[in-house]
């Protein structure tokens, strides 16, 4: 990652150098020059003064040249003060025009180093003055006053040039320095706007990120609020996103999210905006709203945008949105509040079928709070095993025995309510705990079985629900394996249930774990068949030994006839493949004897028993052996 320098400095130490060198020869040159034009004129010790001076600055350019820039400094600032002393010493004192040279010498010392030197320079400069007047005052040194002529004109015009050309160097100086720091200013203020735009925008789509969408928010609920009007708060979340990434990359899901943004943020009004929320998901701002209707349009017109196709590296892509709506201030007037319940209402509208929308509903919160309390509590109540396996019996209808058990699971509380699967189970499939919990129900109920077999119900056999979720991690044929090892019962006496769901899968994994199963002599069951796919081909191609038949097709036998014809066919098709049919939810006599005039082989429902305890199966099997019967 490139780090941007917002403060560069705006001559480094090598550049200074360099100048200050640059300075010290033509100063040096030019001073020069004017002592020789000045020597042309000079006679007797003038003469051998600038002689000196030539050869003093000579030797300072050379010593520049050679890049000993600080000892050139001094010797030519030096040489230079002590050459004007001496100068006025020999002519007219304090007044005599070589102190007219004595600012250039200042002006260089400003111009070629520091502070140091320049503080050097200036007490140089003015100890020789009042040197040269303590000197005269005591009569050491006697003033001569020139008679004026043409040489020191020369002299004055050499001092003037001179000093004229350091302060014409020094102001150039003084205006590179202020265009470079007019440069350097501006670099660092366009670094610096777009640092704030990097921080307050997404940099894949451009898009305002969470950080300026907060910032628009407040500004638009300011407007709507002085206006009377609402401000509606679209959370979008693109349906099936992952397939795109999976199939094509990240490169592509990147280009695919960037023409889908354009196209909704083309199509939005001045009171709307597009945030970037994160990965696939996106947030509308949508301001000046009157009524529920203008919110409605503006969802079915996004669904619709992102319903578009678009081509992404030469393949056409189409997905679909889910939209949750939250409203200010009907909902909240904080951009985090407004955000989270808009994300609640986009998951109720994925669990309706996607590609819809919903409004924020406070029930809406009152599930989750209920379902992240529950999740809370059932991590520690699956590791203290406070669940418990109860049991419902099924039934042989040609001798109304019981000739197996269905495992179920539920959740006493202390408080001696009950909590049913349908509410825990989801929970413990989407938090990982199902394998765990999946484990210890298939123990408990191999052991309650091999258990009631030991007591003289040999042909008493399980059966266990499977969740497709316990499929994911492909340990389950090992962990069922380990339950029979465990409970010494035999593989025939398990029965497993699965759903059509599970069958239909097309992830080879779950076929193959099915199949290592069945080679293990576990038998298998069709759980809830006519609710979900019924499709003939699973039937026909996995050899399962039991149909059960969904309760809602068995609950009004023998009271309505119009599921006769659905379940007699689903008889039907179970014997021609060979297997048993158990019809689910019978609850009262004319269902009993309607499905058994249908020629069903097995019953289980209300009529016989609700799911008990063991202690309380245990006796209703008791109850039926021979031995009591006599």
């Amino acid at each position: 990652m490139q780090v941007i320098n917002l403060f560069p400095s705006t001559v480094n130490i090598t550049d200074l150098l360099s100048i200050r060198r640059q300075r010290v020869i033509q100063i040096s040159v030019v001073t020069g020059c004017g002592l020789f034009a000045s020597l042309l004129a000079a006679r007797g010790i003038t003469f051998d003064i600038f002689l000196v001076g030539i050869l003093s600055l000579l030797l300072s350019a050379v010593l520049a040249y050679k890049r000993y820039v600080a000892t050139s400094s001094y010797l030519l600032l030096s040489a230079m003060s002590s050459m004007l002393f001496a100068l006025s010493a020999t002519g007219a004192g304090v007044f005599d025009i070589a102190m007219l040279g004595y600012p250039g010498v200042i002006i260089f010392a400003a111009l070629l180093g520091g502070v140091a030197l320049f503080g050097t320079v200036l007490s140089l400069v003015l100890l020789q003055c009042i040197g040269l007047t303590w000197l005269i005052m005591h009569g050491v040194v006697a003033p001569h006053p020139p008679i004026l002529s043409w040489s020191h004109l020369l002299f004055v015009i050499v001092i003037f040039v001179v000093t004229g050309f350091s302060v014409f160097v020094l102001v150039q100086d003084i205006r590179r320095l202020m265009a470079s720091l007019q440069r350097e200013y501006t670099k660092v203020e366009q670094n610096r706007a777009h640092i704030q735009h990097l921080a307050h925008h997404d940099p894949l789509t451009n898009l305002p990120n969470r950080v300026m969408g907060e910032r628009l928010f407040n500004e638009k609920l300011r407007e709507s609020e002085e206006s009377g009007l609402q401000l509606a708060v679209l959370f979008i979340d693109l349906d099936n996103f992952k397939p795109v990434n999976d199939a094509l990359g990240h490169a592509a899901g990147d280009r695919f999210l960037q023409k889908i943004s354009q196209t909704i943020t083309d199509n939005l009004s001045a009171n709307e905006c597009l945030i970037r929320f994160g990965g696939d998901e996106f947030i509308v701002l949508a301001a000046q709203i009157k009524t529920r209707s203008q919110i409605e349009n503006l969802c079915q017109n996004l669904i619709q945008w992102c319903s578009s196709e678009f081509e992404v590296l030469q393949t056409k892509i189409v997905v679909s949105g889910s939209i949750g709506v939250a409203q200010a201030p009907y909902d909240g007037v904080k951009f985090k509040q407004l955000c989270r319940k808009a994300d609640i209402a986009m998951y109720e509208a994925k669990r309706n079928g996607r590609n819809c929308f919903e409004f924020y509903d406070v029930r809406f919160d009152e599930e989750s709070d209920e379902k992240f309390s529950l999740i809370q509590r059932l991590r520690p109540a699956v590791q203290a095993n406070a669940l418990a396996v109860y049991y419902q019996p099924l039934i042989d209808l040609k001798t109304g025995n019981i000739c197996a058990l269905e495992a179920l699971l539920r959740w006493p509380q202390e408080d001696g309510s009950m909590i049913f699967p349908d509410r825990f189970i989801p929970l413990a499939e989407s938090s990982g705990l199902i394998d765990t919990l999946g484990a210890w129900v298939l123990n408990q109920a191999c052991m309650f079985c091999a258990k009631q077999q030991q007591n003289g119900n040999s042909e008493l056999s399980i059966a266990v629900n499977l969740s497709f979720a316990q499929f994911k991690d492909g340990n389950l044929p090992q962990i069922v394996k380990g339950a029979l090892e465990i409970s010494q019962l035999a593989p025939e006496h398990l029965e497993l249930e699965l759903t059509e769901s599970i069958l239909a899968d097309d992830n080879g994994n779950v076929i193959q774990q099915l199949e290592q199963i069945k080679s293990l002599g576990v038998t298998f069951a069709i759980d809830d068949f006519g609710t979900g796919y019924s499709n003939l081909n699973y039937l026909r191609t996995f050899s399962a030994q039991k149909l059960k038949i969904d309760r809602i097709f068995i609950n009004t036998l023998g009271f309505d006839e119009k599921d006769v014809p659905l379940v007699t066919a689903i008889i039907s098709i179970a014997e021609s493949l060979g297997m048993a049919t158990v019809a689910e939810g019978i609850e009262n006599e004319a269902a009993l004897k309607k499905i058994t005039e249908m020629g069903c082989d097995m019953g289980q429902g209300y009529y016989w028993s609700k799911p008990v305890p063991a202690e309380q199966i245990e006796r209703l099997i008791e109850a039926q052996s021979p031995t009591n019967q006599r």
